[in-house]
C-alpha cells in the first residue's frame, strides 16, 4: 500500500508567529492520517517567524525529533541544556519522566522545521537532550539514520541520535536523475515526507511536502528527476 497525502491536505494552524501544517490530528486539529501511524504520533510542517517561538512548557512519555530545513532554532531546557540547531541538523529529546523546554528562533530569518513526536518504548524515562550535525553531502543518494532505537542501526551508525524506539528516521538527498532505495520487510512500515523537490516513490508523484504511508511494499525506489531531499521513518508494524 502507498498512500499519498498531499501538502494542501494536511491540517492547519496559523496565528502570528506560527504557521503549521499537520500530518496527524494535533492541537485540536483534524489531519488526514489521524491520530497516529503505528507509534508515530506527530508529523508538523512549522514556519516560524523571526525572534519567536514556542515559550517554555512541558512533555512527558515522547520522543521528540526536530529537523531544522532552514534557519535554525534554539533550544533551552529544565535539564540545563541550551543549543542551537543550523537547517540540515537535527536534535532529540526524550520528555521521559516530565521535561519543560523552549524552542525559539533567534534568527533574523524564517525557521522552518519539522517536529516528529513518537511513542517510546517504555515510560518514565529520564529526560534527555542531545542534536548533531548531519552533512548533506553524507546523504547523497542513500538514506542515512539521523535518529533511531534499534541496536543493529546505532552499532552500524555510531553518529546516529537515540530514541526510545524500535524506529529509525532517515534522511536523503536525491540528486537529478538519481534514485535512492530502501528494503522493508513485511513486519515493517514506514512514513515518508518530501522536504524538498519531487520524488516517485515506486512509481508514484509524491510532491513537495507531502506525506507517504506505505505498507507492505517490500522494496522502496525514490526517485527524483529534479533533486529532492527526503526523510523516511521505518517503524514496527503493529500485530
Amino acid at each position: 500500500m502507498i498512500h499519498v497525502i498531499p501538502f494542501d491536505r494536511l491540517g492547519r494552524m496559523q496565528i502570528d508567529w506560527l504557521n503549521s501544517r499537520f500530518h496527524f490530528n494535533f492541537s485540536g486539529v483534524a489531519a488526514p492520517m489521524g491520530f497516529g501511524f503505528g507509534p508515530l504520533r506527530v508529523w508538523n510542517d512549522d514556519e516560524i517567524q523571526p525572534q519567536s517561538g514556542f515559550p517554555m512548557h512541558g512533555h512527558r512519555d515522547m520522543e521528540i525529533i526536530t529537523y531544522v530545513r532552514k534557519g535554525a532554532i534554539s533550544h533551552e531546557d529544565s535539564l540545563g541544556n541550551k543549543g542551537r540547531t543550523p537547517a540540515g541538523d537535527v536534535q532529540v529529546m526524550s520528555a521521559g519522566t516530565g521535561i519543560m523546554h523552549s524552542e525559539w528562533n533567534a534568527e533574523d530569518e524564517l525557521t522552518h522545521l519539522f517536529q516528529i513526536w513518537i511513542e517510546p518504548r517504555q515510560t518514565r524515562l529520564k529526560p534527555r537532550w542531545d542534536q548533531a550535525a548531519f552533512p548533506k553531502g553524507d546523504r547523497a543518494n542513500r538514506l542515512v539514520p539521523l535518529a533511531s532505537g534499534e541496536q543493529s542501526v546505532m552499532d552500524a551508525n555510531p553518529g546516529t541520535l537515540l530514541i526510545h524506539q524500535d524506529a529509525t528516521l532517515y534522511g536523503a538527498l536525491i540528486d537529478k536523475g538519481a534514485t535512492a532505495s530502501f528494503d522493508m520487510p513485511e513486519n515493517r512500515m514506514g512514513y515518508l515526507v518530501v522536504a524538498d523537490g519531487t520524488v516517485t516513490v515506486n512509481g508514484q508523484e509524491v510532491a513537495t511536502r507531502a506525506g507517504v504511508a506505505l505498507v507492505g511494499e517490500g522494496k522502496i525506489e525514490i526517485a527524483a528527476a529534479n533533486g529532492a531531499e527526503i526523510l523516511l521513518f521505518d517503524l514496527p508494524r503493529p500485530n
